[in-house]
């Protein structure tokens, strides 16, 4: 089985605030894998890290086998890597069809229109929306727009921050399982999840944060059903 995505001993930050401290994690090909813990703990730094947006300091990344450590954002996406962020991630005074030709804005246009074509084929609700400006969306709406445009570019590896968060329980369910359906067009998942239960409800492993480090990982299965992981993490501490 391919290794997407294998981080060892991850050091990074904002600058010169660190936040990460020696981070090891690993993806395989097909998997969605979900990261969880308290606020604070590094989860959207560490992704952002992984996709040249934070500050990388030392510590291995690669995908595939091949080192990616620090690269650029332009380069990781070239190499399959996708990333959707959990706020800004769609322009408001942009149509939906705007938004998602900005997606591939360096593809020709034949291969632009199929791109786009198949990107909805995972989220239906937009296609009556699409010379509707993004900005009289829904949250859940935003999100499927966001998410669908990082697919314009045909990606094998995606990135989720947050990507349930202030939605309601309808679209937050809507969501995660239009995620978990990518897989079924061979795209690899990670994602960070303030709603734990939800996402590792569809995930194959999880891994808990904890001060820039791994604290726990385990397949989600047993995360789910763990008692002292659900009284702090889960939402489920009881009096």
């Amino acid at each position: 089985m391919t290794r997407v995505l294998e981080v060892s001993g991850l050091e990074g930050g904002y600058d010169k605030v660190q936040i990460m401290n020696g981070l090891d994690l690993y993806v395989d090909e097909g998997e969605f894998v979900t990261v969880i813990g308290p606020n604070g703990c590094g989860k959207s730094t560490f992704i952002k890290i992984i996709f040249g947006i934070a500050t990388y300091y030392r510590g291995s990344v690669k995908h595939k086998g091949h080192e990616v450590s620090g690269w650029r954002t332009d380069a990781l996406v070239n190499r399959g890597i996708a990333y959707v962020p959990q706020v800004d991630n769609v322009f408001p005074s942009l149509s939906v069809r705007e938004n998602l030709e900005m997606g591939g804005i360096h593809l020709p246009t034949p291969i632009l229109e199929d791109r786009i074509d198949r990107s909805l084929e995972m989220f239906e609700d937009l296609r009556p929306r699409m010379n509707d400006v993004a900005a009289s969306l829904s949250g859940g709406q935003r999100q499927m727009l966001a998410i669908s445009r990082a697919l314009i570019n045909d990606p094998e590896f995606l990135l989720l921050d947050e990507p349930t968060a202030a939605l309601s329980p309808l679209y937050q369910q809507q969501i995660i399982e239009r995620i978990d359906a990518l897989r079924g067009k061979g795209i690899t998942v990670l994602i960070v999840e303030q709603n734990a239960r939800l996402s590792l409800s569809r995930s194959d492993r999880g891994y808990i944060f904890s001060n820039g480090k791994v604290v726990h990982t385990a397949p989600a299965s047993e995360i789910l059903v763990d008692p002292q992981i659900n009284e702090y993490f889960l939402g489920t501490k009881k009096d």
